[in-house]
């Protein structure tokens, strides 16, 4: 009877470790709220960010919420780090992110909704070191501040230029200012007031713009195409 019953908790104890390790994986693609999606999106005002109430809102915001009350579709806004605002898209089959750059690396990761906005690519320099870009190219010999997972970190690494790769974006002014990289590479949308609200106007200015961009919302591949197909014509 003994080893009977060491038998069966040995088997027990099987089971539970089998159990707990398979948790995690399906945890990350279960919808916290069944039926509505689970859209994730990061601090970038005045596209999105908390009101005094910790309400979601902002110029792209708005968009998303009027897309969704017009395709009739269930959801909740989160605002987290970009990092895991994407992450939390690529790996939940009932969430989107936004604002995201549509880039041929990115297409097929995601089905797109949008655009949402548009923004201007700007490398920003420290206004007292007068540096003049004619171009791209002319910002080889400079360090770049980029941010962890955008795409202006991936745009600029895979061109071969010297990128400084920061975990938030709002650390890179601060880093441009103490002179650890000598340009910012900067994402500004339409009444963007960043330097205006963090000081910074006057001592940091834009020395070329590199780029312009729609940004999207991007779902994950597991939200159904009905849905997807609605939301673009609530866009339109």
């Amino acid at each position: 009877m003994q080893v009977q019953r060491i038998t069966l908790g040995a088997v027990y104890l099987a089971l539970a470790a089998l159990l707990s390790a398979s948790l995690p994986a399906r945890a990350a693609q279960a919808p916290q709220h069944p039926g509505a999606l689970y859209i994730a999106t990061e601090e970038a005002a005045p596209s999105s960010m908390r009101d005094a109430s910790g309400r979601v809102v902002g110029i792209a915001t708005d968009k998303v919420r009027a897309a969704m009350a017009r395709a009739g579709v269930a959801y909740t806004i989160e605002t987290l780090p970009w990092k895991r605002a994407y992450a939390a898209a690529r790996e939940r089959l009932d969430a989107c992110v936004y604002s995201t750059t549509r880039t041929p690396e990115r297409e097929a990761l995601f089905k797109w909704v949008g655009p949402s906005d548009s923004a201007q690519w700007v490398l920003m320099a420290r206004a007292d070191r007068r540096i003049a870009l004619a171009s791209l190219e002319d910002a080889r010999p400079y360090r770049i501040g980029t941010y962890r997972g955008d795409a202006r970190d991936d745009y600029l690494r895979s061109r071969g230029f010297l990128v400084d790769t920061a975990p938030h974006d709002l650390i890179n002014p601060q880093k441009l200012l103490l002179g650890r990289i000598d340009l910012w590479a900067a994402s500004l949308r339409r009444g963007s007031m960043v330097l205006e609200h963090n000081g910074w106007k006057g001592r940091i200015v834009p020395v070329f713009t590199f780029s312009r961009q729609d940004v999207f919302l991007a779902c994950n591949p597991g939200v159904p195409d009905a849905v997807i197909g609605r939301l673009n014509d609530a866009f339109a």
